[in-house]
């Protein structure tokens, strides 16, 4: 049995939660720079050059590169064997959201209720969802998911007679389209797709956004996936839309899709999106938990 203070979890939470806001991480830089090299638009062009330059002053400065400093979702890993010691799992990992967020001087978004708005003043609570794994080791990853881009997420349930869907992969197609088209921009894009199809309604839009932690230039091991995911994202850029909505081919950097098990009688597809800034970050930690490898 291998045993992880509380404290260390804090620390490296806290970590997470300013590293996250403060560095884009490589890959969406190399997938700017690709869309600068075939965006036509001079208004798309413009906003892509200048997230670009948006985000090495926020690197240089180590100020959040967007305002809003999202909703934090953790997707934590526990090795069976790992013993977590001083107190519970989610304090420690709230703790550390709650000092990430106050002396990274990172603004607090989240409020108690939808009817009396009262800021918790530390950004949190977090999201965490647990998966207890085999072996020793703890992982855990974060992304801060902005209120705009959350806002556009849909669910569909095929078949769908309005768009002509059927419970198949076309039909699938047809309905995360369908997403990226009545966002219009409105989710701070050039964004991401994270999509699941299956599951039942609370586990899809869990499993979409878990989408997000893989690389944004990695190839999905299930080739017909693969396949859907290259072709979402090259359909998407030829409806105009472009970087914030302003007309271009830039609307989509990527899509990521899972599937899970479902019943018979339901098909869900849930599609969740993620905004140019793309905050997440993860880590692997050590014996005296510490950070073991950073995942980004």
């Amino acid at each position: 049995m291998r045993d992880i203070h509380t404290s260390a979890i804090t620390d490296e939470v806290k970590k997470l939660c300013m590293e996250a806001n403060w560095n884009l991480e490589p890959d969406m830089l190399r997938a700017f720079d690709r869309a600068l090299g075939t965006e036509r638009s001079a208004a798309g062009r413009q906003v892509l050059q200048t997230l670009k330059e948006n985000a090495e002053m926020a690197r240089t400065k180590r100020i959040p590169y967007c305002q809003d400093t999202g909703f934090v979702v953790c997707f934590v890993e526990l090795g069976q064997e790992v013993h977590v010691t001083g107190g519970s799992l989610d304090d420690a990992i709230n703790k550390g959201v709650s000092q990430g967020y106050t002396e990274g001087y990172l603004r607090a978004s989240i409020v108690r209720s939808p009817f009396d708005r009262v800021n918790t003043g530390d950004n949190t609570p977090a999201v965490i969802h647990v998966d207890v794994v085999p072996g020793a080791e703890l992982k855990i990853m974060m992304m801060a998911k902005g209120g705009g881009c959350e806002n556009v997420g849909a669910q569909y349930s095929l078949p769908n007679e309005k768009l002509k869907a059927n419970r198949d992969l076309d039909g699938c197609r047809k309905v995360i389209l369908d997403a990226v088209l009545q966002a219009q921009g409105k989710g701070c894009g050039p964004g991401i797709l994270g999509v699941c199809i299956g599951g039942d309604r609370a586990t899809g839009y869990e499993h979409s956004k878990l989408q997000f932690l893989r690389k944004l230039d990695d190839q999905n091991e299930n080739q017909e996936l693969n396949r859907l995911e290259r072709d979402i994202v090259e359909t998407a850029n030829k409806l105009g839309i472009g970087p914030m909505g302003f007309g271009g081919k830039t609307t989509l950097l990527s899509a990521k899709i899972g599937i899970l098990n479902r019943l018979p009688a339901s098909y869900f597809v849930s599609v969740s999106y993620m905004c140019w800034a793309y905050r997440r970050q993860g880590v692997t930690l050590d014996a005296k938990g510490k950070i073991e490898q950073w995942l980004y």
